[in-house]
Formats: C-alpha cells, structure tokens, sequence
C-alpha cells in the first residue's frame, strides 16, 4: 500500500469533523484481531524499502494481503469494511496473478514520475501482465505531493474507510446536549 493512499484513508476517518462529527466507532471500536491489519501494514513496509533475498519480497506482499483479508472478515458486520475487502482481494489477487507485484501501466507511472528501474517494489511495469485493469492505471501526477500511482482495489479501499468512518460517526457534542441546546425551555424548567 502507497503512503498515497495511506494518506487517502486518513483524510477519509478524519472527514467526518468537517461535518462536526466524530469517527468514534472506527477509532473506539474493538477490532476482531487487530494487530493482523497493523502486522499487515508493517510488513508492507519493510518489503517495500528493504532489499529481501529471492522471492521472500514477492510471497510476503502476497501474505501481507492474505492477513489482511483475514481481519476484514473477523470483523465483516462493520458497515464498509466488505467494500475494504473487494479492494484488498482486487489487489491481492492481481499481486498473486502477477508473481507479487501489483502491474502498473506504463503512462500511469510516467505520469506519476516513479523510476520504472527501481528495485523491488509493490508497483511494476511488466510484461503480458495478468488483469491489467486491475493494476495501477491512475497516477496521481508529478509533481502533486505524494505523486504515485493507483489501482480500483486502492480506490475500494478508500471509499471504504470513509464508509466505516462516516457511518460509525456520531456528533460532536452529545445528542442530549444538542437537543437540549435547540429545544425552548418549557414552563417547568423556568
């Protein structure tokens, strides 16, 4: 996964105070497992940055996607997360299709400004790729902050952790404390 679209889903669980309500049930929710999606996260990144030897970098990608679909379906009843998983099964059967990387189109990266020569990483231009479609096509363009490229399963993804954000939301101030605030006092209270 991107810091792009790292970045995406923060700003989707962070969205709902722009409407003056707080994503409490996402952030306060005991999560089924959860250290499977932070283990996930985490190693993501170390196979991203770090060299490994062989394959390793190939089949653990593929197992980051495989814990991770793992923690989307302990915790299945909360509204959104079945739009996660289409995303992470999008992606992470592309990335098995594909020998442990994600395909890339060619223009998506150029637009991008991503070196097509670099060592491993979970995005690649490669040949007679399996699900093409399915790959990053989008770029978010050079020279943007975070400049990358995208795929539909990143884009599932996004949306639905705004899903579970928004609709585990509650407002800001208490929903006693708003009724009482827009109610008129009546002739008891007085």
């Amino acid at each position: 996964m991107s810091v792009l679209v790292l970045a995406a889903c923060l700003i989707a669980v962070l969205s709902p105070l722009l409407a003056l309500r707080w994503p409490a049930g996402l952030l306060l929710r005991r999560w089924r497992w959860a250290w499977l999606i932070w283990a996930s996260l985490a190693l993501q990144i170390v196979i991203i940055d770090i060299h490994l030897p062989g394959i390793l970098s190939e089949v653990l990608h593929v197992g980051t996607y495989v814990a991770a679909l793992a923690f989307l379906w302990l915790n299945r009843e909360v509204r959104g997360t079945l739009v996660v998983a289409a995303g992470a099964l999008s992606n992470g059967v592309t990335i098995a299709l594909n020998g442990g990387v994600l395909p890339a189109s060619a223009d998506a990266t150029a637009a991008a400004g991503i070196d097509p020569d670099h060592a491993f990483a979970n995005t690649a231009v490669i040949e007679d790729p399996v699900l093409p479609w399915l790959g990053d096509v989008f770029a978010w363009p050079d020279p943007l902050p975070l400049s990358n490229t995208f795929s539909i399963g990143d884009v599932l993804i996004v949306v639905g952790v705004a899903i579970v954000a928004w609709s585990s939301s509650r407002p800001l101030r208490g929903e006693r404390a708003a009724t009482a605030a827009s109610s008129p006092a009546t002739s008891d209270e007085r």
